[in-house]
């Protein structure tokens, strides 16, 4: 979602504030603005579209400042939306949702007081006003106690120079120290740097940076120690190295990605808790629930333990039943998507062991579950999951194995050991796609067909066609497909049919013939040699084969190298698809 920065130091603000901004830009980018203090004032300077907008404001004067890229949600991507709000003697900046917004609106409305936006967040700047009486973090404190939903800020008081406070509720917020210096983001991006440590705020924290240094406060408002996380300089500071966009990059990757995801600490802390597992429930949101259905069929191939797949914000508000002994499994690239974090905390107030994969170490996912699985995926800068879905299979194929071993079931130990190197093949072969982009140029749908564990890669496959070339494309199960879906199907369709499980081959290519006889253009990915070369099919990728309950690690890649040149043909930027944002921290 939105991306807050902040800098309190010996330098102008401005220019470190625009830098931050610009490593932020994956969570939001309809809008961007910064404010600073100077002589006793706040400049200003807010543009609607992309952060290099604001390059006029690196000239602003003043030490102290703060910063924002929005992502919208409550009011159009205009400039007068775009953050920072002002309202007399404070700026603020804000990541999250204020669902109580309207009733606070019209109470500030009530006391006469006008505003100048249409977003939830100028209401943070009127509360300010109204509870401060000489202490910003007291007054930041009441105004947080009244706020419903979830937020990240940083607050400017122009009775109070030189200090940016700040409050955290389901939203992400680090604290950067340095030498002489002070810095506040929603990710470690912004300010990561030699020399800099950084510390996460937990749920319901506040923290204060002044001259003197930065200092952390609990709820009540009484002192908090922190240590600082560990974080790596070269992940967390991306570059391109070449690539033309980070997407490219992030799928080059994936085999090394692999390779980390393959060895996996963690699990053997984890194997005494797997011997009572009798169930295993999943919850994710969008490539990482597709992971998930991919893990159902492992865990219950596997170890024969039943599982349940849930989009977690179904799973919130279903009222789900958890049995004893019941494994919950939550999957977030960030650690921080709102509905997921919501799912896992039910799951384990009704008595499941939580247990969280993601991607980053200090996330809010890592504080609430009882056991955390890292990916090791490296920072992942497009909008567009790739390297983090591919680390998310291998490692949650591996608690698959890990739960079997604990079940006494067998397993052909040593399958998953291959995947990297066959990956890197995979990853050549996939190259083919570009060939297949005309194809979809003047398509007005595409979908994309499989059985079993392929039906899970197509369902990905579709999502990322979808999330950066903006055509229409949905997923389906092979055998769906005479049930209302080939209706849809014409000469202006291409398919994508994924075929790797030789059992399933048949009955997946009897869907191929079906939308072949309508005229479609029909495209396979498969590891089966006898199909790739079939006339039903324009053009194939014929992969290395692999245990195919493993296959979608490896059929995705093409998948998305597909997705990646089709964005790119029509003209789109794959690393920042429109209207959609790298962290989902609210609902």
């Amino acid at each position: 979602m939105c991306g807050i920065v902040g800098y309190l130091g010996n330098r102008n603000a401005a220019p470190v504030l625009f830098e931050g901004l610009k490593k932020l830009e994956y969570r939001g980018y309809d809008s961007a603005g910064i404010a600073v203090m100077e002589r006793g004032a706040f400049s200003v300077v807010r543009r609607a579209g992309r952060v290099s907008e604001l390059g006029g404001a690196v000239s602003l004067g003043g030490k102290c400042g703060i910063g924002h890229t929005r992502w919208a949600t409550h009011g159009a991507p205009v400039e007068r939306n775009a953050h920072p709000h002002c309202y007399k003697r404070f700026a603020v900046v804000h990541n999250g949702i204020i669902e109580n917004e309207h009733l606070l609106r019209e109470e500030c409305r009530a006391r006469g007081e006008a505003f100048s936006s249409d977003t939830d967040s100028e209401v943070i700047a009127h509360l300010l006003e109204q509870d401060y009486e000489g202490d910003l973090l007291g007054a930041l404190r009441k105004t947080a106690s009244r706020l419903v939903g979830s937020y990240a800020v940083a607050v400017l008081c122009l009775d109070e120079p030189d200090v940016i406070a700040l409050a955290r509720r389901a939203s992400p917020l680090v604290v950067g120290v340095g030498e002489g210096e002070l810095f506040a983001a929603s990710d470690v991006p912004a300010i990561a740097a030699a020399g800099v440590r950084v510390y996460a705020l937990e749920e319901g924290e506040f923290a204060l940076l002044r001259r003197e240094g930065a200092s952390f406060y609990a709820a009540d408002g009484s002192p908090v120690r922190k240590e600082p996380v560990a974080y790596d300089l070269e992940d967390d500071v991306p570059e391109k190295k070449g690539y033309r966009h980070f997407m490219e990059k992030e799928m080059a990757e994936i085999p090394l990605v692999l390779s980390r995801s393959a060895s996996v600490g963690e699990l053997a802390a984890l194997a005494p808790s797997l011997c009572g597992v009798e169930r295993v429930q999943i919850v994710a949101c969008g490539t990482a629930y597709h992971s998930g259905l991919c893990a159902k069929r492992a865990f219950e191939a596997l170890a024969r333990v039943p599982t349940e797949v849930t989009v977690a914000s179904e799973y919130r508000y279903g009222d789900p039943i958890v049995p004893p002994h019941t494994l919950a499994i939550a999957v977030s690239q960030s650690g921080e998507t709102a509905d997921t974090l919501a799912a896992a905390e039910l799951a384990r107030g009704r008595g499941a062991l939580l247990l969280a994969v993601t991607n980053v170490r200090y996330s809010s996912l890592t504080a609430l579950a009882d056991f955390s699985l890292f990916t090791q995926a490296g920072r992942e800068i497009a909008v567009a999951a790739t390297k983090s879905f591919n680390a998310q299979l291998m490692l949650l194929y591996r608690l698959a194995e890990a739960l079997a071993e604990a079940k006494g079931k067998k397993i052909h130990a040593g399958a998953l050991d291959f995947i990297p190197r066959l990956a890197e093949e995979a990853a050549r072969a996939g190259g083919k796609v570009r060939g297949w982009v005309p194809h979809f140029l003047g398509a007005r749908a595409a979908f994309f067909l499989g059985r079993g564990a392929d039906y899970c890669a197509a369902l990905e496959g579709s999502l990322k066609l979808k999330e950066i070339s903006y055509l229409p494309s949905e997923g389906y199960a092979a055998g769906e497909l005479k049930h209302g879906t080939l209706a849809l199907v014409d000469r202006t369709t291409p398919v994508v049919a994924v075929l790797t499980d030789r059992a399933l081959a048949e009955k997946t290519f009897n869907a191929v013939h079906e939308t072949y006889a309508r005229g479609a253009k029909v495209f396979l990915v498969t590891t089966l040699p006898e199909y790739a070369e079939r006339d039903e099919v324009v053009s194939s990728v014929l992969l290395p084969e692999c245990d195919p309950l493993f296959s979608p690690v490896l059929s995705v890649l093409p998948l998305q190298a597909l997705a990646y040149y089709v964005s790119i043909a029509r003209g789109n930027d794959p690393d920042k698809p429109r209207n959609l944002a790298k962290s989902v921290t609210v609902e």
